[in-house]
């Protein structure tokens, strides 16, 4: 019997795990190895931590749970998850099932990246999705942004604090209104709405779009919003309820519907930032400590 089963090992899943491990709890934190950011060279706007990279930070984190002897971490799948008389089953890849009093899941989302020839070669390097994350590196450059109706308009008026030499980029029929159309162009902001080809640049470095049809557009870096997922169906399966971006539903100190089941990090929030998830991690792995201390003086009663 675990206190807490933790599933997945990104920045919120390891600050649990750390805050939980200096509160005596018997951990397990399951993890697949393939964080949402894995395919980016640097994570940016962590105190200490600015630009290191993900898998770096990572390593860092699970050596710092080392000396918390309750604390075990396995690189596994977490199949499904299930409550059963206020426990809750945990069945792994292994075949395993674990039993735990609480369960964190901090398995963050998936982005859809666009289904364009030569984005997976620029991924990472100048084509992203987050420009607090990796808008500075490219500031007062050319870039577009890939998207349509409010969410790409809305990702080019939030990079004009990063550029003014802005292109949307739709790949068929921008979604847009005469009033969004008008502000956009009042900023300069170019709308192409011919469908997208290819992505061409040489060593991980975007250097123009090629469209079906008209001239192709020289840029230096390009920002996509195409919607996200949630990177394991746990939360699905156990009955969260889930807001318009995808993301679960969570109350105070990421606690859900389910009593004893708590949702943290990119999995739950809106803000989906790096440091924002190791303080939901931390967050979650007080209210955990604190309703486990609950529980127990109550044998005493």
């Amino acid at each position: 019997m675990y206190d807490v089963v933790i599933v997945g090992g990104g920045p919120a899943g390891l600050s649990a795990a750390l805050v939980l491990g200096r509160c005596q709890r018997r951990v397990l934190l399951c993890d697949n190895g393939h964080p949402r950011n894995e395919a980016s060279e640097a994570m940016h706007g962590y105190l200490s931590r600015d630009g290191i990279n993900p898998l770096e930070f990572i390593r860092i984190a699970r050596g710092e749970l080392a000396p918390y002897e309750t604390v075990e971490v396995r690189d596994v799948t977490v199949l499904d998850a299930r409550c059963e008389n206020a426990r809750f089953l945990t069945t792994l890849e292994t075949g395993e099932t674990v039993e735990s009093r609480k369960l964190l899941i901090a398995t963050g989302v998936r982005d859809k990246v666009p289904d364009v020839e030569g984005i997976a070669e620029l991924y990472g390097h100048s084509v992203f999705h987050c420009p607090y994350c990796d808008g500075w590196e490219i500031r007062n450059q050319p870039i577009a942004i890939y998207g349509r109706g409010e969410r790409g308009y809305g990702l080019a008026l939030e990079l004009t604090a990063w550029s003014r030499d802005l292109a949307l980029i739709t790949d068929g029929p921008c979604e847009l209104d005469d009033q969004q159309r008008k502000r956009l162009q009042g900023l300069n902001i170019a709308i192409r709405e011919e469908r997208v080809q290819r992505l061409e640049g040489e060593n991980g470095i975007l250097e123009r779009i090629v469209f079906a049809g008209g001239p192709p557009l020289p840029r230096r870096a390009m920002f996509f919003t195409t919607g996200q997922y949630q990177q394991s169906e746990l939360a699905v399966n156990l009955g969260c309820q889930f807001n318009d971006k995808g993301t679960v539903r969570t109350g105070r100190y990421e606690s859900t519907h389910l009593l004893g089941l708590f949702v943290c990090g990119d999995a739950s929030r809106a803000v989906q930032w790096v440091v924002v998830a190791a303080s939901e991690g931390a967050e979650a792995a007080f209210a955990i400590n604190t309703d486990l201390i609950k529980e127990d003086l109550a044998t005493y009663d």
